[in-house]
C-alpha cells in the first residue's frame, strides 16, 4: 500500500458514516446493555485499586477481551500485581503468579509427571499455567528454555507433556512483567516470544495527588478486599465472542496493512511488525471499538491502539539506537505518514 501523508479530516465525512442508517439504528448498532454494564463495572473495580491510571487499565481490558497476552514493562511497586488480582477477582477467574528467577524450570510452569505409589500409576500434576490468568513476574530473569515453555501455551492454549496434549482453561491470559531499568542478570525475550504478546504497556508512577490517595487507601485497607465479583467466566467468553463479531470495513484492513508495511520499510527499523502483529492490531481495534460501545471499527481505534500492539515488536537499527531514537517516536512518524481512509457512505448489511 503506497504511503501518503495524511491530511486533516475536517470537512470530510468520517468513516463511521459507513455504518449509519437503518443498520446503525438497529439492535446491532450498539453492544448489548448487559455487556456494556459488565465492562463498566470491571473498569470501576480496577480504577478503585489503581488510582489515576484509567488509560492503562482500559488497555488491559482491551487485551483481555481480544483474547491476547500482555507484556507490562515497568518498575516495581506501581501496582501490576494488584491490578491483575483485581481483574481476576472481578470476573471470578482463577489466578496464579510465578516469580521468574534463573533457577525456575519449565516444569515449574507447565507441571510434572510423578509416580503415585498408592494408585500404582503415573499422574500429571498441573502447574500454574493451568489457571485462567497467569502472572509471569520478571519474565526476563529466567532462562530462555523456561521462557520458551510458555510459547505453546500462549499461542495454542494447550501444552504438551510426555506426548499428551492438555487443554488450558478458557479464557486464558498471560500477563508478563519486566523491569526496563535493570539489565544485569536478565535474558531478553527473543523476537519469537515478544511476537506472542498482543500488546505491551507501562503503568508508570502516579501523580503526587493520586499517590496521596493510594496511601490513604492502603492505610484504610481499602484495596482488594473491597473488590466484588461483577462477571462470570461465561460472561467473559460471551463478551469475547461479541468482540469477534465487531465489523471492520476492507479499508480498515488495508489501513492496518499500510501501518504494518510502513514499520517494515522504515529506515530506522531492522525488524518491523509481523503478519501476526497485523492480526493482533485487528483484534485489538475491534476490542477497543467494543469497549467504546460500537460494533464497528473506525480509523481512530486503529491509530490509538497501534502503538500498544507494535512497540514491543520493533527492532531498531544500530544507527537509530546511536541517535537515541525509540519505538514510540518512530510509531508516531508512521501514523503521520500512512494515509487514513475515508469511506463513502453505504449501508452495511
Amino acid at each position: 500500500m503506497e504511503e501518503r501523508r495524511s491530511t486533516t479530516t475536517r470537512g470530510r465525512r468520517p468513516i463511521c458514516g459507513l455504518y449509519q442508517g437503518a443498520w446503525a439504528r438497529s439492535e446491532w448498532g450498539k453492544i448489548k446493555l448487559s455487556g456494556l454494564d459488565i465492562i463498566t463495572k470491571i473498569l470501576n473495580n480496577l480504577n478503585r485499586v489503581i488510582i489515576g491510571k484509567e488509560e492503562a487499565i482500559e488497555k488491559v481490558l482491551v487485551c483481555f477481551l481480544a483474547g491476547g497476552h500482555l507484556l507490562i514493562e515497568d518498575v516495581p511497586g506501581v501496582g501490576k500485581t494488584t491490578m491483575i488480582k483485581a481483574l481476576a477477582k472481578s470476573v471470578n477467574l482463577s489466578y496464579s503468579r510465578v516469580q521468574f528467577t534463573p533457577d525456575v524450570m519449565p516444569s515449574d510452569i507447565i507441571g510434572t509427571t510423578i509416580y503415585n505409589r498408592k494408585e500404582e500409576k503415573f499422574e500429571f500434576i498441573k502447574g500454574p499455567v493451568f489457571e485462567h490468568i497467569l502472572l509471569a513476574d520478571e519474565i526476563n530473569r529466567t532462562s530462555p528454555k523456561t521462557q520458551s515453555s510458555l510459547l505453546q501455551a500462549m499461542e495454542e492454549s494447550e501444552v504438551s507433556v510426555d506426548g499428551k496434549l492438555y487443554q488450558l482453561k478458557k479464557p486464558f491470559m498471560v500477563l508478563a512483567t519486566q523491569n526496563p531499568i535493570e539489565y544485569q542478570g536478565t535474558f531478553p525475550l527473543p523476537e519469537s516470544q515478544l511476537d506472542r504478546f498482543l500488546m505491551s504497556l507501562s503503568i508508570g508512577y502516579p501523580s503526587a495527588e493520586n499517590e496521596v490517595e493510594v496511601i490513604r487507601q492502603n492505610k484504610a485497607n481499602k484495596t482488594l478486599s473491597h473488590i466484588s465479583e461483577v462477571a462470570s467466566e461465561s460472561d467473559i467468553l460471551e463478551l469475547q465472542k461479541q468482540v469477534e463479531n465487531v465489523h471492520a470495513h476492507d479499508d480498515i484492513l488495508n489501513y492496518i496493512i499500510g501501518l504494518s508495511n510502513a514499520s517494515r520499510t522504515h529506515a530506522d527499523v531492522s525488524l518491523g511488525a509481523s503478519p501476526r502483529a497485523s492480526i493482533d492490531l485487528f483484534k485489538a481495534s475491534k476490542a477497543l471499538a467494543f469497549i467504546r460501545n460500537r460494533n464497528y471499527v473506525i480509523p481512530d481505534d486503529v491509530k490509538e491502539i497501534m502503538p500498544y500492539v507494535f512497540e514491543h515488536r520493533l527492532i531498531l537499527s544500530s544507527e537509530a539506537r546511536i541517535k537515541n531514537k525509540n519505538p514510540k517516536l518512530i510509531l508516531r512518524e508512521i501514523i503521520k505518514r500512512v494515509y487514513v481512509p475515508v469511506v463513502r457512505q453505504v449501508e452495511h448489511k
